[in-house]
């Protein structure tokens, strides 16, 4: 029953995807970093729209074949919006959440093309912490079949040899452990973060450290709303949400191998982050 309303939702959204919004800014990662609990504490100003039917569109890292107007087709009316701007006297933005396209080598260049002026938000957390949680997140989910931690980080080199390669040959095909097994990888926030400055410049990329947004959600949210220049409506309540249960905890002499693993990745974030990341505090 939920798959065909979603079914009929979508063609419903295409057809009228002429009258849609696109997305004025996203949140685009990191995967594991607080994104689904900042989305839904965004959600909840009556100025920003979420998309129709879920968080993430997964358009410009998996769906980039569909065409712009499958993906406009899964955001708010602009008859909707008009209405809101007449109410509240500011226009409305959509936005929607993909903690992958961060990652994603094609995604920054498809974005920038088919979104300009877009504004990204970008969540970052102890990289070690970050690829510990993924890991229990993808074995739940059944994307991984490593049980073990540290084996699955020994198997990610071989994992994702050769992965963006094949990406940008084939730029329409979906690699299964570059999206679900890059445990490390996607901690090197930094590399990710200067593949995106060229097309999108510092001014339009806001870095937030998700031990500061959990600890001080207030004022992480006042940020954010600054940085999108949308005024403070409403009062937002702030969860946590998609936390996982660990099967056990992280052994400190692996925890301490991979801090040193990112000591350098860590150097390079600070200056994203107006200082060091609270992990390295």
């Amino acid at each position: 029953m939920k798959h065909s309303v979603l079914s009929v939702s979508r063609t419903t959204g295409r057809l009228t995807s002429g009258g849609r919004m696109l997305p004025s800014f996203l949140i685009m990662g990191a995967q594991r970093c607080g994104t689904t609990s900042l989305y839904r504490a965004l959600a909840q100003h009556p100025l920003l729209l979420k998309p129709v039917l879920h968080k993430g569109v997964h358009y410009f890292d998996v769906g980039y074949g569909k065409g712009v107007s499958w993906y406009q087709g899964h955001f708010p009316l602009k008859v909707g919006a008009a209405l809101l701007r007449k109410r509240y006297g500011r226009q409305p933005l959509a936005f929607e959440s993909a903690p992958y396209y961060l990652y994603h080598p094609l995604a920054g260049e498809r974005i920038a093309r088919d979104l300009p002026g877009v504004k990204l938000i970008v969540l970052v957390r102890d990289p070690v912490e970050r690829a510990f949680s993924a890991h229990s997140h993808e074995l739940a989910r059944g994307f991984e079949t490593e049980s073990h931690f540290e084996y699955a980080v020994e198997l990610e080199v071989k994992r994702l040899a050769g992965a963006e390669q094949r990406l940008r040959a084939d730029p329409h095909s979906v690699h299964h452990s570059h999206r679900h097994h890059a445990y490390l990888a996607r901690g090197r926030y930094a590399e990710q973060l200067d593949r995106l400055e060229p097309l999108f410049g510092r001014e339009r990329i806001l870095v937030l450290d998700s031990h500061h947004f959990f600890a001080e959600p207030e004022r992480t949210y006042a940020r954010v709303l600054d940085f999108l220049e949308m005024p403070p409506l409403g009062n937002p309540v702030f969860e946590r949400h998609n936390g996982r249960a660990r099967p056990k905890p992280l052994p400190e002499s692996v925890r301490q191998t991979l801090m040193e693993h990112f000591e350098v990745y860590d150097t390079q974030l600070a200056p994203w982050l107006g200082g060091d990341p609270s992990w390295r505090q």
